[in-house]
């Protein structure tokens, strides 16, 4: 039984039935660089297998269980689980409401953290994107964009490709969201991090960008194995 949110914050528990659009980038570091793992949680850490690869999320939800919300999210790769298999999972995120952030934690064990999100489309030909905590800036992300649409869903990619897991606190939480919308190609331009805040991505080459100018999103009730 989940503990009851705080009196000044939204409870809403899973599943939440979510909208928006986002860019989703797929980058590869550097052998051996320090940021896939400069936020993996101590249950995890030294776990992670031995790719490159990483996936960088931007994220403008305009519907959720808890009103619209930004969100940047970094997951470094695939790690063992209480179930026996490998899991991607989320090892930095920010979002621009408590509600989300309460509530991620609860349902799934999404360690997010608050932060402030300036966010302007088509500023001078790009998608730019701002995050700030305390009025310090600590990333600053550069996207474009490209006129063709395709649609998609996850139905057609494998659910063990699209299952993550968390470790939080002390629980296991294992989760299948599903999503279908529309898909077009797009660029992480320029990215600016403060590596003590969130994982140096300016690091690392964007093997591939895409934007997802609408989606139809869903979370489920996470899986809890002991």
């Amino acid at each position: 039984m989940n503990p009851p949110a705080p009196p000044t914050v939204t409870d809403a528990p899973a599943p939440w039935a979510l909208t928006g659009r986002g860019y989703i980038s797929l980058l590869r570091f550097p052998e051996g660089h320090p940021a896939q793992d400069a936020f993996v949680p101590p249950q995890l850490a030294g776990q992670r297998g031995r790719g490159r690869q990483a996936l960088l999320m931007f994220v403008d939800y305009q519907q959720s269980a808890v009103g619209p919300y930004h969100e940047l999210l970094f997951i470094p790769g695939g790690f063992p689980f209480a179930d026996g298999r490998r899991h991607l999972s989320i090892s930095r995120i920010f979002v621009s409401s408590m509600d989300s952030v309460v509530n991620g934690r609860r349902n799934w064990g999404i360690p997010k953290e608050l932060a402030q999100f300036d966010v302007r489309y088509r500023d001078g030909g790009l998608d730019r994107v701002r995050l700030s905590q305390g009025g310090t800036v600590f990333a600053e992300l550069d996207y474009s964009r490209f006129p063709l649409s395709l649609p998609f869903t996850t139905a057609l990619v494998p659910r063990a490709w699209r299952t993550l897991g968390q470790q939080y606190e002390g629980q296991t939480f294992i989760y299948t969201p599903s999503a279908q919308g529309w898909v077009r190609p797009g660029r992480l331009r320029a990215a600016r991090i403060d590596p003590a805040v969130f994982p140096d991505v300016g690091a690392a080459r964007d093997l591939f960008t895409v934007e997802v100018p609408r989606f139809a999103m869903r979370f489920p009730v996470a899986n809890r194995p002991t």
